[in-house]
């Protein structure tokens, strides 16, 4: 019998040492899983950041960027960041530290960028050595009380300094922000809220732990996304959703008729969808008012016609 083969027998009683393939296998896959959840994809409930957010945060932190500081080039904090704190891909951290400073991205940015930061219509930031950053006044939320003993800390990744395991949140900044992430076997999709909103249900919490849900749904009536769009799900759906976590939000733009001269009018967009690109949208009102006729045919289908 090869050494292959016999990887896969079930190990004698006696034989410590041994163990199935299979075993193996599903612990070395289940080790990792945890690791991913852990350690990348998922954010905490706690504080509702990233690893990779809350080691930006905590550099920026000790490097003394708070909202009333001269601002650094986003590539000096970068390297502070792998140097101490997140041995991974340069770009990785940038790409992290450029979603936290998009106010159409998070509700509540949490980093003040300097220079091109992208656009909600999929433009790309400046390169780290063209922008400046630093921290906005609502991140004082996660961070002002961190030398306080509120937070354990813990070795970083070659024992040179300690880092915090958790940020000492004063709100429940995944409400605020929201949080999206894919790990192994699981995902996480959690919308935005009002910050008042927000702030009005935890204080209710705190005086009544036992408190309903539908009377935490009267303060907390739903998502508040950044840039707006007009929520038409209804509010009971909405309800049945935050009871059971499980659900799909539908939003929609807003928008207005204005009166011109002559008799005209026009339709102005003044808010789009989350996630949602204006330059896609224009494209394809562009495809439909002007449609173009087809390869291999002569003339426009009824159906290019008819929208």
């Amino acid at each position: 019998m090869s050494d292959q083969q016999s990887l896969f027998q079930a190990a004698p009683p006696d034989d410590d040492e041994s163990l199935v393939l299979a075993t193996f296998a599903e612990r070395a896959y289940l080790d990792y899983a945890i690791s991913v959840v852990k350690g990348r994809a998922l954010p905490d409930v706690c504080d509702g950041q990233k690893p990779v957010q809350r080691r930006i945060l905590y550099a920026m932190h000790q490097l003394g960027l708070d909202a009333t500081a001269k601002p650094r080039k986003s590539a000096a904090v970068v390297g502070d960041v792998l140097g101490k704190l997140h041995p991974h891909g340069d770009q990785s951290v940038y790409d992290a530290l450029v979603r936290m400073a998009q106010d159409f991205s998070l509700r509540y940015p949490l980093i003040d960028g300097q220079g091109n930061f992208g656009s909600r219509d999929g433009d790309g930031a400046a390169a780290m050595r063209y922008t400046e950053a630093r921290l906005t006044p609502i991140a004082r939320m996660l961070l002002d009380e961190i030398d306080m003993g509120t937070v354990d800390f813990q070795p970083n990744y070659d024992g040179s300094t300690q880092e915090p395991r958790l940020l000492p949140a004063r709100l429940p900044i995944v409400l605020l922000n929201g949080a999206s992430g894919i790990a192994v076997g699981m995902a996480t999709e959690i919308p935005p809220h009002n910050l008042q909103e927000v702030a009005r249900a935890a204080v209710a919490l705190i005086r009544d732990p036992k408190l309903s849900h539908a009377d935490l749904m009267a303060i907390l009536p739903g998502p508040d996304y950044p840039g707006g769009g007009q929520i038409i799900t209804s509010a009971a759906a909405i309800s049945e959703i935050y009871e059971s976590g499980r659900g799909s939000l539908k939003v929609r733009a807003r928008w207005k008729i204005e009166d011109m001269a002559r008799g005209q009018w026009q339709l102005v967009i003044t808010e789009l969808p989350p996630g949602t690109s204006s330059q896609k949208v224009l494209e394809e009102i562009e495809e439909l008012t002007n449609p173009k006729v087809r390869l291999g045919k002569k003339a426009l289908t009824a159906e290019q016609a008819n929208l």
